[in-house]
């Protein structure tokens, strides 16, 4: 067996080495016959190898690092039900996977931790044909998918993910499961997507996300300043001077709507806008 390749900073690489945490990983996910597995940067195949010894119907992995895609390829040829694609997490088509694949997908990944959050809002996009996602991530990370309304880590990751996902965390792994180790400790989470979405989500629902979090101490009325003024605002039973870390997601969505319907009815932006 050749050398294995080494961790490439530049691709936020910490492969994931602890046969304890593998184990324990896999025992979560728990795949069943006939389900189709998605894991985001196998790396070395330390978790790859483990998925593989369960009743799987198929393991599908994303690497883009090319030695390591190679590699992996040629140590797990044999293998019929795992394919390996060599391209980037951010770019891949998960949808048109699971069209090909005939059913939804069960993601799985220690997601590189500087790509981790523009990589949920990709997978987002294809939320539909997601059965549930187990990925390892940076503990602050997890901290704000999960948080609350009014607390510090509340912001647009974990309002973007309330209407289609209920969170959970499972546990947390200390930097020497990982080689190299990284300088903060991971959690593991199950991301479940809901059978229906918590609300009827607004086409604009992301615009208004990422407007009133653009700059977090702004109030609802300076943040979505072009888009809602006070009244239209005030209309959706909210308070203007509210700061939007202390919105429920749903709130959002009233604010989408109020936009969604000053678009249908050609009324111009606000002044001063």
């Amino acid at each position: 067996m050749s050398p294995a390749p080494r961790a490439r900073k530049r691709f936020g690489q910490h492969f994931l080495h602890d046969p304890g945490v593998i184990d324990r990983i896999a025992r979560a996910v728990d795949p069943q016959p006939g389900e189709h597995l998605v894991e985001i940067g196998p790396g070395r195949g330390a978790l790859t190898r483990r998925l593989l010894a369960s009743p799987a119907a198929t393991l599908d992995a994303v690497e883009i690092d090319r030695d390591l895609a190679a590699q992996l390829a040629s140590e797990l040829a044999g293998e019929p039900r795992f394919v390996l694609h060599e391209a980037d997490a951010l770019e891949f088509d998960f949808a048109a996977l699971a069209q090909q694949r005939g059913g939804k997908l069960r993601v799985v990944g220690n997601l590189p931790y500087n790509i981790s959050t523009p990589l949920l809002f990709h997978l987002l996009e294809s939320v539909a044909h997601l059965h549930d996602l187990h990925v390892m991530l940076q503990r602050e990370v997890a901290e704000r998918m999960a948080a609350r309304p009014g607390s510090d880590a509340y912001g647009r990751l974990t309002v973007m993910l309330a209407p289609w996902m209920r969170i959970e965390r499972l546990f947390d792994i200390g930097p020497g499961a990982f080689q190299p180790p990284p300088r903060v400790w991971s959690t593991v989470l199950r991301l479940r997507v809901l059978e229906q979405p918590a609300f009827d989500v607004s086409p604009s629902f992301s615009r208004v996300v990422a407007a009133a979090f653009a700059q977090r101490r702004k109030t609802l009325r300076n943040s979505l300043r072009g888009l809602l003024d006070a009244p239209q605002i005030e209309a959706c039973g909210l308070d203007p001077a509210a700061r939007p870390e202390t919105l429920a997601p749903e709130a959002f969505n009233r604010l989408a709507r109020a936009l969604d319907d000053a678009q249908e009815t050609g009324e111009s932006p606000p002044r001063g806008a």
